[in-house]
């Protein structure tokens, strides 16, 4: 049995003024795997995320998602760009969660994550409220439908933003460090979440530091530095023996910040263009956010 491609990018490339931010990415996605992608920051991550939800569009090669090109059409042996309506029509099979949980701060847990299917969709509001109810319950906020964000932690937040993106019956999930703006304490319930929807075979692209989560969930991790992907294998293999120095003193650092074992260092120090790229690269791409 053939597993279906969900995602295809192909040399993709990015620019921000001067600066390049992707270099060439190639990777292919299929249904029900999830993918990490780590790597320090600047490392272009969060922009690939956001090539393949279209909120940039990509200076070089291509992506596509179930064999559909993104943001143009082929016309013979032209391509049209596609309009703003035929976009949001791509945009609808995927659902993405960004680090900051972006709610309607006026409308209740319930409005946030009924709105989307009813405006794209044209859902019947009262469906549209019945599958809202059921998503909350789904990551363990039932009892939170009539009350504001304001009045939720940032976890309950951030679970209410994945409740929103699963609202549109997405087929790939983006998640771009969805728990670095949390607590330490809060972390737990959002990956609880998360790993919920591995196990249900949903396809998941995620960015995350989360070197337990990635070793636990992940069928691969991608590991990207300086706008390239540098390795990539299965977590067992990647973050026990990873083959590039880089990905060693990255693991290194992570496995530190958590509080974990050493992970032997190979690198004694950066060159200056590596610094400049990947700083400038980071500011570039959260000044995108």
């Amino acid at each position: 049995m053939t597993t279906e491609t969900v995602l295809r990018a192909v040399g993709v490339t990015k620019r921000f003024g001067d600066l390049p931010v992707l270099r060439g990415i190639d990777l292919t996605v299929t249904a029900g795997e999830v993918v990490c992608l780590m790597g320090p920051s600047g490392s272009g991550k969060s922009t690939f995320l956001r090539c393949v939800n279209q909120l940039e569009r990509p200076d070089g090669g291509y992506l596509e998602v179930r064999s559909e090109l993104l943001g143009w059409k082929r016309r013979g042996d032209t391509l049209r760009e596609l309009s703003h309506r035929e976009i949001a029509r791509q945009r609808r099979g995927i659902g993405m969660v960004f680090q900051r949980f972006n709610l309607f701060p006026h409308l209740t847990v319930l409005q946030n994550v009924t709105e989307a299917p009813v405006r794209t969709r044209a859902l019947p509001r009262a469906e549209a409220e019945r599958t809202a109810r059921e998503l909350l319950e789904r990551v363990g906020l039932a009892e939170k439908g009539n009350a504001y964000p304001g009045q939720l932690s940032g976890g309950q937040q951030q679970r209410v933003a994945i409740a929103r993106s699963l609202a549109t019956r997405p087929f790939l999930m983006l998640f771009d460090e969805p728990t670095s703006a949390l607590d330490p304490e809060l972390v737990g319930e959002v990956l609880a979440v998360m790993r919920t929807l591995a196990e249900q075979g949903m396809t998941m692209i995620v960015v995350t530091h989360e070197a337990g989560f990635a070793r636990d969930v992940a069928d691969r991790i991608v590991f990207m530095d300086g706008g390239v992907i540098v390795e990539e294998g299965p977590p067992a293999r990647l973050l026990s023996a990873p083959s590039h120095p880089r990905t060693k003193d990255f693991l290194a650092r992570v496995t530190a910040a958590h509080g974990g074992p050493p992970v032997p260092s190979t690198e004694t120090a950066r060159t200056p263009d590596t610094v400049d790229t990947a700083d400038t690269a980071d500011t570039a791409e959260k000044g995108q956010r």
